[in-house]
Order: C-alpha cells, then sequence, then structure tokens
C-alpha cells in the first residue's frame, strides 16, 4: 500500500503532478459499482462478513481504511476516464484491479475498476465503444469475466501465461507469453496488438493498464523486461492512441517489489511518458 503515496510524492518532486492537475474522487455510488458487481459481495465486503476463506482468496486483511480506499478507486478510474475523453488523456495513480470477480475478490483485487468504469461510460451512454487493454504480467481474468457478454467493451490481456491465476478466464484477446521474455519480442506483441486492435474495434476511448510486474526482477511476474522497456512500452502505446486521436485512460496494474520508492518510480514512468506527449 506504501507505493501509492511515493508515486504522487515522486510526480510532484518532478512538478509533473500539481495543483492544477490533480483531482480527487469520491466514494463510489452503490449503483455504480453494483453494474459490475454482485450486491451481496458488496455488502458483506463493507460490513466485514466474508468467510475466512474469502478473506484469504482476497489476500488482504479487512480493515476500516481497506474499505474506504477500495470504495473510492473505481471512482478514481472512472473520474480519469471522463477527464481522459475531455482532454486526450488522464492517468490515475492507482487502479488496475483486474482479479476482483462479480462476487469475490482475488489476487489484493477486491472491485474491478476497469469494469465499474467502462461499464459506468457505456451506461450512462458517454461512450459506443471502449478498448481495455491489459498489460499487467497477470492476466485480467476478473475483467474478462465480469465484461464477457459486454459486447461494446472489448478486453485484451497481454500476460505471462505459466503465471497467476492458473485458471484463465477468457478475454476477447489474450496473449500468452513465454517465461524469460525480453523487451524486443516483448514491445513488437504490444505495439501490433494494439495497432490491430484499434483497426478492428475503433474504440471511443482505451484503459491501458500499464502494469510493471513484467520487470525483469519482480517477485511475481516472470518476465524479463527491463526498466528502459517498460518506458518504451509505456511511449509505444501512448504515442499510437495519440496519432489516432484516441483518448486513453492509464492504471497503474501490478507491481512488486521490496524498494518500494523503486517501485514507485516504475509505476510513475507511465505518467512521465503521458505528460511529455500530451503536455
Amino acid at each position: 500500500m506504501e507505493k501509492f503515496g511515493l508515486i504522487s510524492a515522486y510526480l510532484r518532486e518532478k512538478n509533473i503532478l500539481t495543483r492544477e492537475n490533480c483531482y480527487r474522487p469520491g466514494r463510489a455510488k452503490d449503483s455504480v459499482l453494483a453494474l459490475a458487481h454482485c450486491e451481496d459481495y458488496l455488502h458483506r465486503f463493507i460490513h466485514n462478513q466474508q468467510s475466512a476463506k474469502e478473506i484469504r482468496r482476497m489476500g488482504l486483511p479487512w480493515s476500516e481504511g481497506l474499505v474506504t480506499r477500495t470504495l473510492l478507486s473505481p471512482n478514481g478510474t472512472l473520474l480519469a476516464a471522463s477527464l481522459a475523453l475531455r482532454h486526450g488523456i488522464a492517468c490515475h495513480l492507482a487502479g488496475g484491479t483486474h482479479h476482483a470477480h462479480r462476487d469475490f475478490a482475488s489476487g489484493f483485487c477486491i472491485l474491478n475498476d476497469l469494469a465499474v468504469a467502462s461499464l459506468a461510460l457505456i451506461h450512462l451512454g458517454k461512450v459506443k465503444r471502449i478498448l481495455i487493454f491489459d498489460c499487467d504480467v497477470h492476466q485480467g481474468d476478473g475483467t474478462a469475466s465480469i465484461l464477457e457478454n459486454e459486447d461494446r467493451i472489448v478486453t485484451c490481456s497481454i500476460h505471462c501465461e505459466k503465471n497467476f491465476p492458473v485458471n484463465k478466464a477468457q478475454s476477447n484477446v489474450d496473449i500468452g507469453l513465454e517465461k524469460g521474455m525480453k523487451d524486443d519480442a516483448y514491445l513488437d506483441v504490444v505495439t501490433n496488438t494494439l495497432t490491430k486492435l484499434l483497426d478492428d474495434v475503433e474504440p471511443c476511448l482505451v484503459f491501458y493498464d500499464a502494469g510493471v510486474d513484467i520487470y525483469e526482477h519482480d517477485p511475481l511476474g516472470l518476465l524479463s523486461i527491463s526498466e528502459p522497456g517498460i518506458r518504451e512500452r509505456d511511449r509505444q502505446v501512448l504515442s499510437i492512441c495519440q496519432n489516432r486521436k484516441i483518448p486513453v485512460i492509464t492504471v497503474i496494474g501490478g507491481g512488486y517489489d521490496n524498494d518500494r520508492k523503486a517501485l514507485a518510480r516504475r509505476h510513475s514512468m507511465v505518467t512521465e511518458e503521458a505528460h511529455k506527449l500530451f503536455a
């Protein structure tokens, strides 16, 4: 959890995050959360009524603070998506909780901000077609499951195949990568896949999950992507969207490192690249 404060602190030091461009979400409305999540599950989580098995699968100990943060984060992604439609890009300094399913938490993910925000935009008539482009090292199984019957939202997951979750869901497009893949081969997959999807889907908005657990030394990653490789991935994804004048919202996704400051800097790369391209 410490990384979230460190990300904003780092971006403030770089004068990228300022009073003028910083927005803070309020708690998400129950009706918005219910677009993607079972109301009974929401009630049990909020009121600490989950079973011991459910809490183990969630991977986090329940607390009032966890509830507060969990109910804010999906609204942060929705707010950022609305800002992206207005300005061309917006970066949420959290989000990417793509393992959360409709009625259970999994893998440190409790509510699926990508599913909540994209369904809310469709429900409100803000956009007609959305692409969720997920480059976290783990498959976005919860996102795929929640959105499997929503043909106005296309899900793509580029992930390490032999990694969590063991039982994969079915995204519209799934690309499972071999363990140990390095920068050049990885970047080819990412850019070629995105280019084809933009041609085929013609989305009004792209949600980009810029997970940094692809990093070569990430303990939960299993790919071999360097820090310059991560930065180049982010630059290319954002450039492709910018060149086509397609609004894009970024979320930070996964990243695991005992050196929290180094991890925060890694997560900040996508915002730094956005700042360079769109400023």
